[in-house]
């Protein structure tokens, strides 16, 4: 049976905010069932990875609860967030300029080789 789970966070576009709960509640939940979860948010929903980008989005128009405010959730169920590296250029980004629940940067061949090579692990991409 599976361990872990990987989330990428690739089509989800943080402009529309709507798209944005699913992926950070399910991460929630299965942090909350003991899995080992990581969310790995490249492309556009890199973004959501730098200071001050998810702190002013909302999933629904009019709540009190911010993207930031599920990204936190998220992080203290035991949740771990990554940046694709390439996120950093694209978006002229530094180390530094990542929000604090983002446990580090990564690229490419550790996405293709942690679902590849480990058999423990199941994917889903948003």
């Amino acid at each position: 049976m599976a361990r872990k789970l990987v989330i990428i966070m690739v089509n989800t576009d943080p402009r529309n905010g709507e798209e944005l709960g699913a992926p950070f509640f399910q991460a929630s939940v299965a942090a909350a069932m003991e899995y080992e979860v990581e969310v790995v948010c490249t492309a556009t929903a890199g973004r959501l990875m730098k200071r001050g980008v998810a702190e002013n989005l909302v999933v629904k128009r009019g709540s009190p609860k911010t993207v930031y405010d599920f990204i936190k959730d998220a992080h203290e169920a035991g949740v771990k967030f990554l940046c694709c590296s390439p996120n950093l250029d694209l978006f002229d980004m530094t180390e530094a300029d990542l929000i604090p629940e983002c446990a580090g940067i990564v690229g490419g061949a550790y996405v293709i080789e942690e679902i590849m090579e480990n058999n423990e692990t199941r994917v889903l991409t948003y």
